[in-house]
């Protein structure tokens, strides 16, 4: 099943992403951004508003109901346990950076549980192995899309 893209009047999708209308406006003339008119009004892809809005982790959604564990100290293996991602890919994402180290117990390695319950959600939403979860920002990895082929 396709997924039909939303779309917005500019002053709302302005509103709703906290960005300049002017700024909004510029990244259209630019071509970063869809546009068109519907009932003689302006409007705008939401995914492609959200993408240039959006360029932190945690200005997502899917982060922000994560962080009152900000700063939580958790272990990897408490982690896996915890949240079902397997060990080896919440060391990958410590490595990669995706998830902060703050310290070391013993021979414990202390991490965030805030950036752990975000990317295990991810994780959980998009199961399946040998997929792509997060862009080098920790956002969730968006593949490029080609051309709708139809049987």
């Amino acid at each position: 099943m396709v997924t039909l893209p939303t779309f917005l009047p500019v002053v709302e999708a302005a509103r709703k992403y906290g960005l300049d209308e002017t700024r909004l406006r510029a990244l259209i003339e630019k071509g970063k951004i869809r546009a068109g008119v519907v009932a003689g009004e302006m409007v705008v892809s939401e995914d492609e508003v959200r993408d240039q809005a959006v360029t932190r982790k945690e200005d997502l959604p899917e982060y922000k109901k994560h962080a009152h564990l900000k700063g939580k100290p958790i272990w990897i293996s408490e982690a896996e346990r915890k949240y079902g991602v397997p060990n080896p890919t919440v060391s990958v994402w410590v490595k990669r950076g995706l998830i902060k180290v703050l310290g070391y117990e013993k021979n414990r390695k202390l991490i965030d549980e805030a950036d752990v319950a975000y990317c295990a959600e991810i994780y959980n939403q998009r199961r399946g192995q040998g997929k792509w979860l997060f862009d080098d920002n920790g956002l969730p990895y968006k593949p490029k899309t080609g051309p709708l082929v139809t049987a």
